[in-house]
C-alpha cells in the first residue's frame, strides 16, 4: 500500500530518499569550493587593506555559501508544482523588490548604482531573487498559455510587457548588465516554448534597437563601449580595467605563475575578487587552467539542458522550461563575465558564477541548483507526466 504524498505529514516527507543528480552535484561543489580558493588568493590583498583580515571576503562568502546550501536542502524537498503554483505570486514579489530598492531610505547605493537592500548583515542584491522569481512565472506561463503563445500575438505580448517592466526597473538602478541577463533568457525560454518566429523577430529587435540606444545616449556607457574598442587608447582611464585585465592573462601564459603569484590582484587590477576573479586566475593557472575552468562550466550547461530534455521528454513541461530558464541563464552570465574579461564584450557588472565574490548571486545560484536536484529526484522517483493539459487560463 502506498502513501499519498499529499497528505503525507511533513516530518514523513524528510524521510524520503532524495534521489541526487551525482555528476550535477559534483561539478556544482566542484566549482563552489574552487572558487574559494581562487576568491582566497584574489582577496588577500583587499581583504587585509579593507578589514585588517587577509580571509575576510572568503570568511563572507563562506557564509553566504552555508546559507545557499541550507536553501538547497530546503528546495530538494519542496514539490516543483508547489513552485508552479506559485509563480505568479512570485512574479509580484520580484516586481515588488525592483521597486522597493528605488526608494531613497530603503535602496542601498555603491558606486552610483542603487542596487542593494540591507537584510542583515547581506546586503541583497534584489536583480538575483527578482530573475529567479521572473523566470518561473515564465515558465509557469508558457505552460499555462502554450496555444495561445503559439497561435497569437496577444499571447505572446503579456509576457513581454512583464519583462519590459522588470527591465526597465533594473534599468533604472542601475543594472544594464542584469537586464540583458533577463531579458536574453526569458526570450529564450519563450522561443524554445514555441512562440511565432515573427513575433520573437519583433520584439527582439525592438529591444536590440532600445538598448543601444540606451548606450549610446548615456555617457557612461558610451565611454564603456569605447574603452573596450581600443582599451590601450586610454590605459589609465577609461581602457584601465581591461588593459589590467589583459596584463593578467597574457602573463599566466600556458601553465600560469602559481597559485598566490599574481602580481595583478595588488592593486592593479579593480574588483579583482569580484567581475575580474577570472582574470587572476588565468593568471595564476594559465591558459591550461582556463580551459579547465571553462570546460566545467560547458559540463554544468549540458547536465542542466540535459535535465530539461527529460523534463520535456517526460512532458513535466514547467520543469523543463525552468531547467533550460537556469541553465541559459547561468551560462550567458559566465560567458558574459569570461568574455568581459579576455576583453570580448564591454565591461558589465556580472560575476562568474559559483566564484566570484557576490553573496546574493551565490545564495541565489545555489537556490536554483536546489531546483535542479529536486526536478532530477522527481523524474526518477515518479516521471509521470503532470503538465499534459496544454492551454488554460492565465
Amino acid at each position: 500500500m502506498t502513501t499519498n504524498s499529499a497528505i503525507m505529514p511533513f516530518p514523513a516527507r524528510l524521510k524520503t530518499e532524495i534521489k541526487v543528480d551525482s555528476a550535477l552535484l559534483l561539478i556544482v561543489l566542484t566549482l563552489l569550493f574552487g572558487g574559494l580558493v581562487i576568491l582566497a588568493s584574489a582577496s588577500i590583498t583587499v581583504s587585509d587593506n579593507v578589514a585588517g583580515k587577509p580571509f575576510f571576503y572568503v570568511e563572507r562568502q563562506l557564509v553566504a555559501a552555508l546559507i545557499g546550501a541550507l536553501g538547497v536542502l530546503i528546495c530538494l524537498y519542496i514539490p516543483m508544482r508547489v513552485w508552479q503554483s506559485l509563480s505568479p505570486l512570485l512574479l509580484l514579489l520580484g516586481l515588488a523588490l525592483l521597486c522597493v530598492v528605488l526608494v531613497p531610505s530603503i535602496g542601498y547605493e555603491v558606486n552610483g548604482s542603487k542596487r542593494w537592500i540591507r537584510i542583515g548583515i547581506i546586503n541583497l542584491q534584489v536583480s538575483e531573487p527578482a530573475r529567479l522569481c521572473l523566470l518561473m512565472y515564465i515558465a509557469g506561463y508558457v505552460v499555462r498559455q502554450q496555444k495561445a503563445l503559439r497561435e497569437s500575438f496577444v499571447g505572446f505580448l503579456r509576457p513581454m510587457l512583464v519583462l519590459s517592466l522588470c527591465c526597465a526597473l533594473l534599468l533604472a538602478e542601475p543594472d544594464f548588465g542584469a537586464a540583458i541577463v533577463v531579458l536574453a533568457t526569458a526570450l529564450i525560454v519563450l522561443f524554445v516554448a514555441g512562440a511565432r518566429l515573427r513575433d520573437f523577430v519583433l520584439f527582439f529587435s525592438t529591444a536590440l534597437i532600445g538598448m543601444l540606444a540606451l548606450a549610446l545616449t548615456s555617457p557612461y556607457r558610451m565611454k564603456r563601449l569605447t574603452g573596450f574598442l581600443d582599451p590601450w587608447a586610454d590605459p589609465f582611464d577609461s581602457g584601465f580595467q581591461l588593459t589590467q585585465s589583459l596584463i593578467a592573462i597574457g602573463r599566466g601564459e600556458w601553465f600560469g605563475v602559481g597559485l598566490g603569484d599574481s602580481v595583478q590582484k595588488l592593486f592593479y587590477l579593480p574588483e579583482a575578487h569580484t567581475d575580474f576573479v577570472f582574470a587572476v586566475y588565468a593568471e595564476e593557472f594559465g591558459l591550461l587552467g582556463s580551459l579547465l575552468l571553462i570546460s566545467l562550466f560547458l559540463a554544468l550547461l549540458w547536465r542542466i539542458c540535459r535535465l530539461a530534455f527529460r523534463a520535456a521528454t517526460a512532458e513535466r513541461f514547467f520543469e523543463a522550461y525552468l531547467a533550460l530558464g537556469i541553465g541559459t541563464w547561468i551560462g550567458l552570465q559566465a560567458f558574459i563575465n569570461v568574455g568581459v574579461n579576455v576583453g570580448l564584450l564591454p565591461t558589465k557588472g556580472l560575476t562568474l558564477p559559483l566564484v566570484s565574490y557576490g553573496r546574493s548571486s551565490l545564495i541565489v545560484t545555489m537556490v536554483a541548483i536546489g531546483m535542479l536536484l529536486r526536478i532530477h529526484h522527481e523524474l526518477v522517483v515518479d516521471a509521470k507526466p503532470v503538465n499534459r493539459k496544454r492551454g488554460g487560463k492565465r
